[in-house]
């Protein structure tokens, strides 16, 4: 957000320059237009841009005869509002269901990660997204009013209820038992959180996102998958740490830094997509699935 600021200060400054240049009448009306117009659309073209795509990335429709999807609600004692809710996809068929947890980036619930949601469940598992913005409203449908009100959760109670998520999606009649988490930037982090916490997690699958503390990692009995973007400095800076830890546990990990990516690069929504290690990290993803949780 940075970089759309400061460029939308520097075409602000150039249309003031358009305009202090026309106010001595050194530029006729129709050179003062078609520059204004430039600067103006330009503007419009870029922001445009830097949205998500919501609408064009998705991949699954929310009726697709292949999955059943609603959205649910779901118990939540020690979390932010006693209740939550989130978004439930299944397979057609009859169960029951391996499931995987899906949780978003610090935006909640949006578009995008449903459509992941959806992806999940057309392999074969049940996914279920909860929304960690339901106690104050629910995702919004916008990014950056998303982004702004997120810090207002209570994290330890929001970890909570990812936590409370995990356990009533295995107590599910329609679920094998067997359960994983996959987890996005943010989300990547709590993913890499349950698998100190759930000890019967059967993987985890953190997609750029922080790592757990060295002192909980002895915790983690799961099987974990980690992706990384090779560009995304404050990220990767706890990787060496957290991989002498999980050595030193003998926790069972594979790792892949995709070369000439950058934080977000699963996010087919994005400038930051990037579809060849995208597609890649995804197949490796559902492949460890398979691996985990239907064997």
């Amino acid at each position: 957000m940075l970089i759309k600021r400061k460029d939308t200060q520097a075409r602000a400054a150039s249309l003031r320059s358009v305009l202090v240049n026309d106010s001595d009448g050194r530029m006729d009306r129709r050179e003062f237009l078609a520059r204004a117009s430039a600067l103006v659309i330009g503007g419009l073209a870029m922001a445009q841009a830097l949205f998500p795509r919501y609408v064009e990335a998705q991949t699954i429709s929310f009726t697709d005869s292949r999955i059943k999807a609603k959205y649910v609600e779901y118990p939540s004692p020690s979390g932010n509002s006693g209740e939550m809710r989130g978004y439930l996809v299944q397979p057609a068929g009859a169960g029951p269901f391996p499931a995987v947890l899906v949780i978003h980036e610090n935006r909640g619930l949006n578009p995008h990660i449903e459509d992941v949601a959806r992806r999940v469940a057309l392999d074969g598992f049940m996914a279920f997204a909860p929304d960690a913005l339901f106690p104050l409203g629910g995702y919004p449908g916008d990014e950056d009013k998303a982004r702004e009100v997120f810090p207002k959760l209570d994290q330890a109670k929001t970890r909570e209820d990812f936590v409370e998520a995990a356990k009533w999606l295995k107590g599910r009649a329609d679920c094998t038992g067997k359960v994983a988490a996959v987890g996005f930037c943010y989300g990547g982090s709590i993913a890499n959180m349950l698998a100190t916490r759930l000890p019967d997690l059967n993987g985890a699958v953190p997609f750029y996102g922080g790592q757990a503390k060295a002192e909980d990692v002895p915790k983690i009995k799961a099987p974990l998958l980690l992706h990384y973007a090779e560009n995304d400095e404050r990220v990767n800076a706890g990787w060496p740490a957290y991989e002498a830890a999980l050595k030193a546990n003998k926790v069972a990990y594979e790792v892949f830094i995709y070369p000439g990516t950058q934080h977000g690069f699963n996010n087919d929504t994005t400038p930051r997509y990037n579809k060849d290690a995208a597609t890649l990290a995804w197949q490796r993803t559902i492949d460890f699935f398979k691996q985990n949780l239907k064997s």
